[in-house]
């Protein structure tokens, strides 16, 4: 049914029970490694308590708290995406893990005053926790009739993993810890190919196949789209930088009321991360380096880039828009760079039915637009052309850009 031999994204939503054993030890692998760099830079495992971060410590016991939750300790795993969430449930191995881990239940500004177990308990305890799922997972069925519903909490503890890997790289960047693996690097974009030229149709979204979907996949909206014209790549600093050099910050024009109230809460002159020093500079690694503005303009709110978008008189395209360009032009539409903004608020699509993973979704229909796409410090086996990343407008933590569309 599921053939080991697929790769990426394919792997980890359709794969079989091997290639999901090969990915789950190979996520666990990069959490553990970019927790020892984190341990490395911050012996005390201390950050700042800000809303967009964790401490060190309870994000990687909340990695295996959640895998452990939803397979070893879940009787009714087997129904997949149909089971029922408060199903019953054996004890977790730690004592009070619950009141630890649990993101529903214990608030963010708690995290930092937990008494946690320490690093080496925490590490003795995602090995056993890893050990009893791929035992479980060996002793699954991935080919009889119902083998995405017996696989699909393995699949959904993976991508949990591999969105907390990639929240470390941020808060490492955040936070000027020196990643060194060279994977996450940004790579640079040539110029900027012509335009793809799209007629006005209709697309369809929502997951319609076989294998793992995220519950705000699911549905079906019909989109009529309009004769579009959208970028080939995501925009660069070359594209970007004349914006900020012309005064593009300061100038009310380009920013509707949101961005103007972003601006003023902030102070902010220019992208995070960026300074213009004798030539433009990007803060990574702990250090100031010389920017290649070949790259993907990155770590942007979706405010700076709707103001780049009226300042160069193009706007953001709708994940409509996005998904059927990635999807009917796989050649000539470059994605991956950054997650891209989209000018689409967060909604479900009609028909839709929330997961036993209740707070992965629902709760954040509140108007937060959509990213599209994956940034260069996602995992490969996450990007996935109709994956919806969401988040509020003004964050500028995680590696997002954007493209553009003809007006």
């Amino acid at each position: 049914m599921h053939n080991a031999s697929l790769t990426g994204a394919d792997a980890a939503r359709r794969g079989d029970a091997a290639a999901l054993a090969a990915a789950l030890r190979a996520s666990r692998a990069d959490t553990l490694g970019t927790f020892a760099t984190c341990e490395a830079a911050l012996p005390a495992l201390e950050v700042p308590r800000e809303p967009t971060l964790n401490p060190p410590l309870w994000e990687l016991g909340h990695i295996g708290w959640f895998q452990e939750f939803w397979i070893a300790r879940f009787a009714a795993r087997h129904r997949g995406r149909y089971a029922d969430p408060v199903g019953p449930r054996r004890a977790p191995r730690r004592a009070n893990a619950d009141a630890f881990y649990d993101s529903s239940r214990v608030a963010h500004p708690v995290r930092w005053s937990l008494p946690l177990p320490d690093a080496a308990a925490t590490r003795v305890d995602l090995e056993a926790q890893l050990d009893e799922t791929l035992a479980l997972l060996a002793d699954t069925d991935d080919h009889a009739p119902g083998a995405d519903d017996r696989l699909y909490f393995f699949r959904l503890a993976l991508m949990h993993e591999d969105m907390h890997h990639e929240a470390a790289l941020y808060m490492a960047r955040a936070l000027g810890i020196e990643t060194p693996d060279a994977r996450w690097a940004p790579l640079p974009l040539p110029d900027p190919p012509p335009p793809i030229e799209l007629p006005a149709g209709r697309w369809r979204l929502g997951h319609d196949g076989d294998g793992f979907a995220f519950d705000n996949e699911c549905g079906a909206l019909e989109a009529a789209l309009p004769v579009t014209s959208i970028d080939a790549q995501a925009v660069r600093w070359a594209e970007f930088l004349p914006f900020v050099e012309a005064g593009g910050y300061a100038d009310a024009r380009w920013w509707d009321d949101a961005g103007r109230r972003w601006l003023a809460a902030t102070g902010a002159q220019g992208p995070r991360y960026l300074r213009a020093a004798g030539g433009w500079q990007a803060w990574r690694d702990g250090r100031w380096r010389s920017l290649d503005l070949r790259e993907a303009a990155s770590h942007l709110t979706r405010h700076e880039a709707a103001a780049w978008c009226r300042w160069a008189g193009r706007r953001l395209p709708t994940e409509a828009e996005w998904e059927r360009a990635a999807l009917t032009q796989p050649q000539s539409f470059r994605w991956g760079d950054v997650w891209e903004w989209t000018a689409s608020p967060f909604a479900p699509f009609p028909g839709f039915e929330p997961h036993p993973y209740r707070d992965y979704s629902a709760p954040w229909f509140d108007g937060r637009p959509v990213l599209r796409g994956a940034s260069h410090l996602t995992q490969p086996r996450m990007r996935h052309p109709r994956y919806r990343n969401f988040f509020g407008a003004d964050r500028n933590d995680i590696a997002a850009g954007f493209r553009s569309c003809a007006p």
